[in-house]
């Protein structure tokens, strides 16, 4: 008897074109039980409610003796006791295409942008795909100029690497992916909106990508205002998208803002369905997603592409141990710490350089690049520690030489840091500035 309602679940699943229906039990906040679904329906499974107003596209969240519950891609508006449940066979895959290129999507794959129709390509891809295996991947690749002074001296960024931006609010992380987007080295950018404010969609396109910038630019949006699981969609759909383009040969540029939105609606979705709180109210299940996700960029396997990307992380109360910026910290090549004492100041980009960090270094620098790094470092260093001194007034100049020539390097370096929006420096030009700065200061890069 086993065996032959073991094999009527598998046909269930299996049916193809069959109609398979449930009922609605129960709603309770933003879960909806269903009967009638517990052996055709799997976690991560979709569905479509049909509600008095419209239907209603819901996804599988948790299994119970009460029934299959479900949350919304939506809300839960005119839905009732009785209302029909019937199984989604699509959804979970999107078809992207090289034309989809200078559009704007939602989470869903679908066209914002008031262009009209979005061509699908031929291949499915799936939305929550694996990375590729620990040795299939290529080696990160060279540097990347990304034509900020800041970033390309201190923190390099490398083809195929994963770096964090790490910041409160308030503090330059959305000005900052900006500049990186219009000015990196890449065949396309792949940015995902998550959670954010609706306005900045304008705003980035207008302002901060530009004309040019848009061309070569797929945005994909879900703002604060949309449901938790399609804030989570959306980095989801953006990972996808810039899969494909890897996979295609390309270099892609995946900016993402911010995975911390991602964590929160993951946490909304966990908690909906009764997972434990643990770290800051996050359940277990943030902490194996974050993972799960972030892992699938980087370098690609041999003869395919790769996606270097970026993540924003707005940490509480500019706590920097904060339990995701700890969580994305320990999985990312490198992080840009943003501190708003910087931004205070006016210096922008407000990059901590004493404690940022890029992986790829030293191996990405040049020895006389990484020689005249390692100078304004100890420099910068030794101008921190005794800052608060130097404020006061109780540090007598020509007490400690190293420190006066620190002193007058500081000064001349925050100015050299400071960079627009719209300001291009290569490489080159910001070593040589260094290295000015540097020699004028009296200070050797050999010492």
């Amino acid at each position: 008897m086993q065996t032959i309602f073991s094999e009527l679940t598998s046909f269930a699943r299996n049916a193809g074109d069959a109609q398979i229906t449930g009922e609605v039990r129960a709603i309770t906040g933003i879960t909806l039980t269903a009967v009638g679904l517990e052996r055709v329906l799997g976690i991560g499974d979709r569905c479509i409610v049909y509600g008095a107003d419209r239907p209603v596209h819901a996804e599988v969240v948790g299994l119970s003796a009460q029934g299959t519950e479900l949350l919304p891609f939506g809300s839960w508006r005119g839905v009732a006791a009785g209302d029909r449940v019937e199984v989604e066979t699509s959804g979970d895959v999107i078809r992207p295409d090289e034309s989809w290129k200078g559009r704007v999507i939602n989470a869903s794959a679908k066209p914002l942008d008031g262009k009209g129709h979005l061509p699908e390509g031929s291949i499915a891809r799936p939305l929550r795909g694996s990375p590729p295996g620990a040795f299939d991947r290529k080696r990160i690749g060279p540097k990347l100029a990304t034509h900020v002074r800041a970033l390309d001296v201190f923190t390099p960024l490398c083809r195929g690497q994963r770096l964090g931006i790490f910041a409160g609010s308030g503090v330059g992380k959305s000005t900052l992916m900006a500049m990186l987007a219009r000015h990196t080295e890449c065949d396309v950018v792949v940015m995902a909106l998550v959670g954010e404010r609706g306005r900045e969609v304008q705003d980035f396109i207008a302002s901060d990508l530009g004309p040019e910038g848009m061309k070569k630019a797929v945005l994909v949006v879900a703002t604060g205002d949309e449901p938790p699981l399609t804030r989570r969609q959306a980095a989801w759909t953006a990972m996808a998208v810039a899969e494909y383009y890897r996979d295609q040969g390309q270099h892609v540029l995946l900016l993402m803002d911010s995975v911390t939105r991602f964590a929160m609606a993951q946490r909304e979705i966990g908690l909906a369905s009764r997972e434990p709180p643990t770290a800051k109210g996050y359940p277990p299940t943030v902490f194996s997603e974050l993972p799960q996700m972030l892992e699938r960029a980087g370098p690609g396997p041999e003869g395919k592409g790769d996606i270097t990307a970026i993540f924003t992380v707005l940490v509480d109360g500019d706590d920097m141990n904060d339990p995701i910026a700890d969580a994305v910290r320990g999985i990312t090549d490198g992080h840009i710490v943003l501190d708003r004492r910087i931004a205070e100041k006016g210096r922008y980009p407000a990059i901590d350089l004493l404690s940022s960090v890029s992986r790829t270094l030293p191996d990405c620098h040049s020895d006389l690049e990484f020689t005249l790094l390692s100078a304004a470092h100890r420099a910068l260093a030794a101008h921190a520690d005794m800052e608060e001194l130097i404020r006061i007034g109780a540090y007598r100049s020509g007490s400690n030489p190293e420190l006066d020539r620190a002193i007058a390097f500081a000064g001349p370096c925050e100015a050299f840091l400071t960079q627009r929006k719209s300001e291009q420096t290569t490489p080159g030009e910001a070593f040589s500035s260094v290295a000015a700065l540097l020699d004028n200061a009296g200070i050797s890069p050999e010492a």
